[in-house]
């Protein structure tokens, strides 16, 4: 077997153990990436691409490490789920950065955190003016979380003593060109019904259609192709090429 076979090899085993290991430890490694998340991921990623890689070496060594660091990981996992304490060594706490509408510079230092590393976090927020801000939190992912004063606040329909509806989520209903069933029978629908309101809107078939999706008010938003929809109003993109 030449190199690149093996390297093909090597790398599919290393792909679909990365994709196995990641299922097990959960969606943790990509919600809330901490510092210590972020060093075992660098290490985990090297041990992969050098399975892959390097063909001066058995693969099973490194597919042995790779197996290691991940059960050491859900270890450490198990064990931050069972103990406060252990996780707060690992995964550190949230640090108050603003409070009461005061920066606290003494944080700031303790985090390595500068000035102009809060005002950016805090533009992020949507707010350039430090006034607004009672409480800056820095999270133990990295990002900072905003607690805005009582008179800076946005008015919500409960402030005012408006009624609201229900807003709940919407349902696909096609996606990708194909009719998804299952979610048609959950809100009690049918393809006659899905199949004439496409059809009030000049679409003949579901495979027009990149996405459909139905709101809890019964309210059809649909999208499609970017192809069909130049063929149905004969629009033509202008020609960008000087020739």
């Amino acid at each position: 077997m030449n190199e690149a076979a093996v390297v093909f090899v090597r790398g599919i085993i290393a792909f679909l153990t990365l994709l196995i290991f990641t299922r097990i430890l959960g969606k943790q490694q990509v919600s809330e990436l901490t510092f210590f998340d972020y060093i075992h991921g660098i290490t985990i990623g090297s041990i992969a691409a050098t399975l892959t890689t390097d063909l001066s070496s058995r693969a099973w060594p490194h597919w042995v490490g790779l197996a290691t660091w991940t059960a050491a990981v859900w270890f450490l996992q198990w064990i931050t789920l069972h103990s406060r304490g252990v996780a707060k060594y690992i995964n550190g706490e949230p640090v108050i950065l603003i409070k009461n509408g005061q920066i606290m510079e003494k944080n700031l230092k303790k985090m390595r955190f500068t000035i102009d590393d809060l005002l950016t976090q805090l533009r992020h927020q949507q707010i350039f003016d430090l006034k607004v801000v009672e409480f800056a939190i820095l999270e133990t992912d990295g990002k900072i979380s905003v607690l805005k004063k009582s008179q800076y606040a946005a008015v919500t329909p409960d402030d005012l003593k408006i009624p609201t509806k229900y807003q709940g989520i919407s349902t696909e209903l096609i996606y990708d060109g194909t009719v998804i069933d299952a979610n048609l029978k959950q809100v009690n629908l049918d393809r006659n019904w899905l199949d004439q309101q496409l059809k009030a809107q000049g679409i003949n078939s579901p495979r027009e259609v990149a996405l459909a999706l139905l709101n809890t008010e019964g309210e059809l938003y649909v999208s499609q192709y970017q192809q069909t929809r130049r063929q149905a109003t004969g629009f033509q993109e202008p020609n960008t090429n000087n020739e």
